[in-house]
């Protein structure tokens, strides 16, 4: 039985997109809570501001993303970080995504809301984890069955 195109592709580009999206986002992470790249906005930020929480947020979350790990909760948590990024410090200006520059705010919001949806995919730490557990119960069912 031959695999389509599709299903050749599809772990491989969910977990492209898993890991570009938890970079770029930790990248916004690193600038708030450590001010890195130096000259960044809004740099370095207080970690109790709504700044310096948001900068935590996208940093661990980020990491989480990239690696595979806990994804559908990190994913969601970010998701709706963006959310409440977009709506209290772009839609006051402006509604319009394209005058307000919250365009990315969208895009990660509703990228990460896909990802917790869809999961961490074939290569990610969660499938790692759970082909172990599912590994140990096979195993386990084996040896309760041989013992019958």
């Amino acid at each position: 039985m031959s695999k389509s195109i599709e299903t050749l592709v599809a772990p491989v580009t969910l977990t492209a997109l898993r890991v570009v999206s938890g970079t770029l986002f930790l990248a916004h992470g690193l600038v708030k809570v450590i001010g890195f790249p130096a000259g960044a906005q809004p740099g370095a930020q207080p970690l109790l501001s709504l700044f310096g929480t948001g900068g935590v947020i996208e940093l661990v979350t980020g990491l989480l993303l990239i690696v595979g790990l806990f994804t559908r909760p990190a994913a969601f948590i970010a998701s709706g970080q963006m959310a409440v990024a977009y709506w209290l410090f772009h839609a006051p200006a402006n509604l319009y995504p394209a005058v307000n520059g919250g365009d990315a705010a969208i895009l990660f919001s509703f990228i990460f809301l896909y990802i917790a949806a869809a999961g961490g995919g074939a290569y990610s730490l969660d499938a790692l984890l759970a082909g172990e557990r599912r590994e140990k119960h096979v195993q386990r069912e084996l040896a309760v069955s041989r013992a019958r």
